[in-house]
């Protein structure tokens, strides 16, 4: 499913012009990638929660050239799911999820 098939879905369930569900779906997704760039998480209940965490820096191989480069730390983007999220996606029952 890509962005502009949630546009849709968005659009036919809420009757909003797509134009403003993709004004709206682009400043969200601006929003948490400031969030997460601020190191600030972002929690979404029932959904999931968007945080950043940190590589070590590491020594790796560069097999073209025959050489060993140096990747400093750095942080990336991470996501972990919230348990009714977890039990959607596996089929089952949201009843069965202890919080």
């Amino acid at each position: 499913m890509t962005k502009a098939d949630i546009v849709s879905q968005i659009a036919k369930k809420t009757g909003v012009e797509k134009v403003q569900i993709q004004t709206i779906i682009e400043v969200f997704m601006d929003e948490i990638k400031e969030a997460l760039g601020n190191d600030q998480a972002v929690y979404l209940r029932g959904f999931g929660s968007f945080n950043t965490k940190t590589r070590k820096e590491k020594v790796a191989r560069n097999i073209s050239q025959n050489t060993t480069i140096i990747i400093p730390e750095h942080k990336i983007p991470a996501f972990k799911p919230a348990k009714t999220f977890l039990a959607k996606v596996a089929g089952l029952s949201v009843d069965c999820v202890e919080e």
